[in-house]
């Protein structure tokens, strides 16, 4: 069996995704896009008003960039997980596709390559509404969504990883609780990671979530400097090194 048996073919699947989501966009975008709002709001607006500044910055002004990141992971993972799963069990739409001549590596990229596109979509909602709030400051924002798209790359192959694991839809509540929430809390989002004891200082880093923040935030606020191209290659890398494990586990539960 060859590595990756893709064919042109994987861009009719990606535009059957394409139009099932234009059929219900304002579904699909509706929790992605106000539960950011509601963190913006709650603890922007509200707790920021009694929270120091951090790192030099009013706390609404440090929490909006990550919540672009966070945003950005979610819709990712939601969709390469719940999405991917009902897809594949309940609606037996990856069997009725392997029926015609799109392989199962078509349909394996396909997902990645719709979970990626989450990614960068609702990355980008939240950024146009930091910008229309006044929290974008810097023009170098203009590359966050290029980072999405590598972040949403990497959330998509992972969270697809998980799925190719999972007997049943039950299981992904250990994925979300037990990773997901994890690196949603501890990779920047909230709150600077120096105040944290070194040993989660050194995990941290190993977090994606992490890596996409310091990206994000660094752009958002004008912030760059040379550091920054180890955070986007070390996103880049694990893409890379993760990339064949769903292809190996969807092919297995596929066939089987």
């Amino acid at each position: 069996m060859k590595f990756l048996d893709v064919s042109p073919l994987v861009w009719q699947v990606l535009r059957r995704h394409l139009i099932v989501f234009s059929r219900n966009w304002k579904t699909n975008l509706s929790f992605n896009f106000f539960e950011p709002l509601l963190y913006i709001a709650a603890l922007g607006l509200g707790l920021g008003a009694y929270v120091q500044p951090m790192e030099g910055l009013p706390y609404l002004n440090y929490l909006a960039p990550g919540l672009v990141a966070s945003s950005a992971m979610f819709a990712t993972s939601y969709e390469c997980t719940y999405g991917t799963f009902v897809r594949m069990e309940y609606q037996k739409t990856f069997h009725a596709m392997v029926a015609t001549p799109v392989s199962m590596d078509d349909i394996i990229v396909a997902e990645i390559l719709y979970g990626t596109f989450k990614s960068i979509l609702y990355g980008s909602v939240i950024l146009v509404v930091i910008l229309a709030l006044g929290l974008v400051v810097s023009p170098w924002a203009l590359l966050v969504p290029p980072v999405l798209a590598v972040a949403g790359l990497l959330f998509a192959v992972f969270s697809m990883i998980w799925t190719g694991l999972v007997p049943n839809i039950e299981n992904f509540n250990y994925f979300f609780s037990l990773i997901m929430t994890p690196l949603f809390l501890f990779s920047g989002v909230f709150f600077p990671l120096s105040g944290l004891p070194r040993i989660m200082q050194k995990l941290a880093w190993a977090s994606p979530l992490y890596h996409v923040v310091n990206l994000v935030r660094s752009l958002v606020l004008g912030q760059v400097h040379p550091g920054l191209i180890w955070d986007f290659i070390w996103l880049v890398a694990l893409t890379a090194v993760l990339f064949p494990l769903p292809l190996y586990l969807m092919r297995r539960l596929v066939i089987k």
